[in-house]
């Protein structure tokens, strides 16, 4: 795969079935025994099938998921820093065998793809969340996740029976459309940004920063699963949208789409979403304050940090690490404790519990905290005016 940078892995994973193939795989599909999926398992076998999770081909066998919890890295010694496992019961894991095809079925039930089985394995649930999330509480979202799973552990290739991209959506949502996007701009170099709240002053403020030192932007929110009271993707997505049409130099920008589920891992999925980013075609990747973090369980830049744990240039895109943005009323503009000299009392930023909390009483997120028209696609939604009205 040309473009600017190469894929993870050096190569762009391709697990979806060929057009001329499909009717043929979906009838054997339609004879195989199923194994149910999660919100978050259909959303890996998409992400798995398209290369975005290169140099993944399928979900983690034993080798692999041992030494990522351990030490961040595959069986090959490449750098990964989740698990990307699918597991199953005690019931299941016993019908499983080594070498057979089981069906992966959509969320109607239809077949979506195929798993050629190589191993089922036992894991310890609380070995993986200490060392991946850090903690062993249950109150931690993804550790809740984690909990909930199955008590084993099924690896092999995958294979996609639909196109992704067929019919086109209106966002870049896989590796290679995107990469073909930044290619036919001639990027060379390219920021990605990861985000699953909505934009905000100092998200502009750190992406335009980082624009001044690369080809182009690639705005890359995640849609897939998120914390209940996290704001909808399609109003997230709504706010990117009203944000780029008056802001943003629009042929220097790109919006995509990550169709991954949160983990809320904090610094090991800002790995994580560096690495992905890598296979979108990014050179580069902001992480900034509490990266993916969740109620109290990181340190404010521990997601900066964990970066020193690989080589210089091993991963093969270039971290720019921030601080926490935020507006000053004396400077009259946004800064960091790096550029500005003024007190706490002077700086607005609020947290998004604080603005969810304000939409919940319909009230209107201050011009400070984020530009007026993305307040106005907030309060609007938070007012009930019409959910449906924002779609992906």
């Amino acid at each position: 795969m040309s473009g600017p940078v190469a894929p993870d892995g050096g190569n762009l994973v391709n697990g979806v079935v060929p057009l001329e193939a499909r009717a043929s795989l979906r009838q054997r599909a339609g004879r195989l025994p199923g194994l149910p999926l999660d919100a978050r398992s259909r959303a890996d076998l998409l992400l798995l099938a398209t290369g975005a999770y290169s140099p993944l081909s399928g979900f983690m066998g034993e080798a692999d998921y041992r030494r990522v919890v351990t030490e961040m890295r595959l069986a090959s010694g490449h750098p990964w820093s989740l698990p990307i496992t699918l597991s199953v019961n005690g019931e299941q894991g016993s019908a499983l065998r080594a070498g057979r095809e089981v069906a992966l079925p959509g969320e109607g039930g239809d077949p979506l793809g195929i798993l050629e089985v190589a191993e089922v394995y036992p894991y310890d649930r609380e070995e993986e969340a200490r060392e991946v999330f850090r903690t062993a509480d249950p109150a931690h979202p993804g550790v809740a996740a984690l909990y909930r799973q199955g008590e084993w552990l099924v690896g092999g290739r995958v294979t996609l029976l639909d196109d992704p991209c067929d019919p086109p959506g209106p966002f870049l949502r896989y590796p290679a459309e995107t990469r073909r996007a930044i290619q036919e701009r001639g990027w060379q170099t390219v920021v990605g940004f990861q985000t699953r709240n909505p934009v905000h002053r100092a998200h502009e403020y750190l992406q335009k920063c980082a624009l001044e030192m690369v080809d182009g932007l690639l705005l890359h929110p995640l849609v897939g699963e998120t914390k209940e009271d996290d704001i909808p993707a399609p109003v997230r997505l709504a706010c990117y949208q009203v944000l780029l049409e008056g802001y943003y130099p629009k042929d220097r920008v790109l919006l995509g789409l990550l169709p991954a589920a949160m983990r809320y891992a904090g610094p090991r999925e800002a790995v994580f979403h560096a690495l992905v980013r890598k296979n979108y075609g990014c050179t580069h990747f902001i992480v900034g304050r509490d990266h993916a973090g969740v109620g109290n369980y990181y340190g404010s830049y521990d997601a900066h940090h964990i970066f020193a744990a690989f080589g210089p240039g091993e991963m093969g895109i270039i971290p720019i690490f921030f601080e926490h943005a935020f507006y000053c009323r004396r400077c009259g503009g946004m800064a960091t404790a790096k550029t500005c000299p003024h007190g706490q009392a002077e700086h607005v930023a609020l947290s998004g519990t604080r603005v969810r909390e304000m939409l919940a009483r319909v009230e209107l997120p201050p011009p400070e905290y984020t530009r007026p028209e993305v307040a106005q696609v907030l309060i609007q939604w938070a007012s009930e005016e019409g959910y449906q009205r924002y779609a992906i």
